[in-house]
């Protein structure tokens, strides 16, 4: 999630978010308004990627995740996907210290050589940490804060294990959609982007409501960030689903009834029956279940 200050339709202070809308073609979701992301590729991890990240080791990123280890290889993914698919590069000269500001491609000639990088990279010529050894950057994986993971639920037709990043977005940068994998790209303020869900003008997916929620707190890009740097204890959310009435029921954290739900899942051993998976193929097409 990259964010950056402005006001709402009164004046007062407000942040936006950067949303980039899925190819209508997508095989899955398609039309939908979402963040920056992807899955973490081999070439995210190992030592090539824990030497241009700044700021933070694989030892910290993975006790952060709560996992052995790798856990740097998921900023080095946000980062990654981030500038192709949003165009969007937060990484530091590397023979200057920590603090220094995130690359700034105001100049167009500086412009036009990372539009260069970037379609190098999404066209499979080149790699991130190749783009950064060239032009001597780091990344800048110590500005970005890990606040949210969802897990798509059982019986899905797809089902992606998702962490949730900050951070400021960089002023000298201008964040464009990749004109494949996303053919839109909106700044919005939080609540505005809910609303005009609710109004049914736009698609959004439940991992992205409840993280646009947690930002509509937030007055300014520097509160956001106070608030993910405090965020110490991220709960893993697996909506559940269940069958009522006939009908398929998906029962996220906070509604009636979710937390016995999830204690009868871990607690049965037959957690699926044959008519909750029919009802999901029902409901999602054939490849439910089969994920």
């Amino acid at each position: 999630m990259l964010v950056r200050d402005a006001h709402d339709p009164d004046g007062r202070p407000a942040v936006e978010v950067c949303m980039l809308r899925r190819n209508l073609a997508s095989e899955f979701v398609a039309g939908a308004y979402v963040f920056p992301g992807g899955s973490v590729d081999p070439a995210d991890r190992g030592a090539a990627a824990d030497e241009l990240c700044r700021g933070l080791s694989d030892a910290e990123a993975s006790e952060i995740l709560g996992i052995e280890s790798g856990g740097l290889a998921f900023w080095v993914a946000a980062l990654r996907e981030c500038f192709e698919e949003a165009g969007v590069l937060l990484a530091q000269p590397r023979d200057v210290g920590r603090g220094t500001a995130v690359l700034d491609t105001t100049d167009p000639a500086e412009r036009s050589r990372f539009e260069a990088h970037r379609l190098e990279i999404n066209e499979g010529r080149t790699g991130l940490l190749d783009v950064c050894r060239a032009e001597g950057l780091v990344l800048a994986a110590d500005t970005v804060h890990y606040v949210s993971h969802w897990i798509t639920p059982e019986l899905a037709p797809k089902r992606y294990d998702t962490r949730f990043f900050v951070t400021a977005a960089p002023p000298g940068q201008i964040a464009h959609h990749d004109e494949g994998e996303t053919i839109a790209t909106i700044w919005v303020r939080p609540q505005e982007a809910l609303d005009r869900f609710g109004a049914g003008e736009i698609e959004l997916l439940p991992p992205t409501i409840d993280n646009l929620e947690k930002l509509a707190f937030h007055s300014s890009t520097e509160r956001v960030m106070d608030w993910a740097r405090q965020v110490t204890e991220v709960p893993t959310i697996l909506p559940i689903v269940l069958i009522e009435d006939g009908q398929l029921l998906v029962l996220r954290p906070g509604d009636d009834g979710y937390e016995q739900a999830l204690e009868d899942r871990m607690a049965s051993s037959d957690p699926i029956s044959p008519e909750l998976t029919r009802a999901a193929r029902e409901a999602w097409g054939p490849k439910a279940g089969q994920a």
